[in-house]
């Protein structure tokens, strides 16, 4: 059996650029999805796969993100004062959900550098990369899927999806064989080669990295041993190229729908179905939706 996973990496050390002016004094990871932080349906989808050892990647201006998962004594207090017990659990939870560490990317040097940050946190074992950016609603949680199929194959296992052409630009992409497992032959890919944002018509496949990780902790070694890549940043998908010399690694086209809460749209299409989903919300939203001229 290979070792249990027990901890995930967030790198949440970006700018968030595509969301000024919002981000310039609160991190794009807070931003709501209805009433929660982007950062916190990641770390809720990591704690219902088992994992609840944190290690968030921040940077300069993120303390809103530590801030978030701490105690806040204040509105504690005032919440048990005026009575209203839901909310008080609600924000307790919070805090009380996950053992959380830090450390800072000084410099936005792209995703391997940021992994590598927590290198010393994690240790000799190995550990999942959520990118919160990408908010998965599944039956099974997507990280929970992937960690099956680590356990399975004893081997790093990256989340894929497919993807138009005309988008698989933005992406990492794989050029993958298919494995037969639990009957299927159209869900895991033993990776052959890694691509980072092809051109379209140089694309080897339409299977992009999405943000979730099942990684071992050679990983930081291929990080140190790469040249930065795409815009002058270290690629982790380079770093995986470089891994996948030693040893196999695997992609899982897991089962769930994606959303980019990263891009505007993706984030508007995030928060009206989750809203559309939410009991409390859902009717009188959905009664809303139908008096609109579209």
């Amino acid at each position: 059996m290979p070792a249990k996973v027990r901890k995930a990496v967030f790198p949440a050390a970006g700018l968030g650029t595509r969301f000024l002016p919002a981000t310039k004094a609160q991190p794009k990871e807070m931003l709501p999805i209805v009433d929660k932080p982007i950062i916190q349906y990641g770390v809720e989808e990591a704690i219902h796969s088992g994992i609840q050892n944190i290690i968030i990647v921040t940077g300069r201006g993120k303390t809103a993100i530590e801030d978030h998962f701490d105690v806040s004594f204040e509105l504690e207090y005032l919440l048990e004062a005026r009575k209203k017990k839901d909310l008080l659990a609600i924000v307790r939870n919070i805090s009380d959900m996950i053992d959380v560490a830090y450390v800072r990317q000084k410099e936005a040097l792209g995703l391997g550098h940021a992994v590598l940050r927590a290198a010393d946190l994690v240790g000799e074992e190995p550990f999942a990369v959520v990118l919160a950016d990408d908010v998965i609603d599944a039956e099974t949680p997507c990280l929970r899927q992937l960690l099956d199929i680590y356990s399975f194959f004893s081997a790093p296992v990256l989340a894929v999806m497919e993807m138009p052409p005309e988008s698989i630009s933005n992406y990492g992409v794989i050029d993958g064989e298919p494995v037969t497992h639990n009957g299927h032959s159209d869900r895991v890919y033993r990776i052959r080669d890694l691509v980072e944002k092809p051109k379209q018509n140089e694309a080897p496949s339409n299977l992009a990295i999405i943000g979730r990780y099942v990684l071992t902790p050679e990983i930081f070694g291929s990080i140190q041993a790469i040249d930065p890549g795409s815009g002058g940043e270290i690629q982790l998908t380079d770093a995986l190229r470089h891994l996948l010399r030693q040893r196999p690694i695997y992609a899982y086209r897991f089962e769930g729908t994606r959303y980019d809460a990263g891009d505007k749209l993706g984030f508007l299409q995030a928060t009206v179905e989750f809203a559309l989903r939410r009991h409390d919300l859902g009717g009188p939203f959905r009664e809303y939706l139908k008096t609109l001229k579209l």
